[in-house]
């Protein structure tokens, strides 16, 4: 084997070595970027029912009638 295939040889395995180091990478990445949004999302779930409720609490005529007695 000739120097000059043992240097091309040590070069391409570099590059791949590099490669596959970023594709792991991002691979990583995405799963915990994933894993945030899945957590985002069910916190969403949470403060949209709760808002649900204060609107339903907000609307109902109970509320109007005890805010014109406080009024007064």
């Amino acid at each position: 084997m000739s120097t000059f295939t043992m240097v091309v040889w040590i070069v391409a395995i570099g590059c791949a070595y590099g490669i596959v180091a970023k594709w792991l990478e991002l691979r990583a990445e995405k799963r915990a970027g994933d894993e945030d949004s899945e957590a985002t999302l069910a916190r969403l779930e949470v403060l949209e029912e709760r808002i649900r409720v204060l609107e339903r609490i907000v609307t109902e005529q109970k509320f109007d009638l005890k805010q014109e007695i406080n009024r007064l």
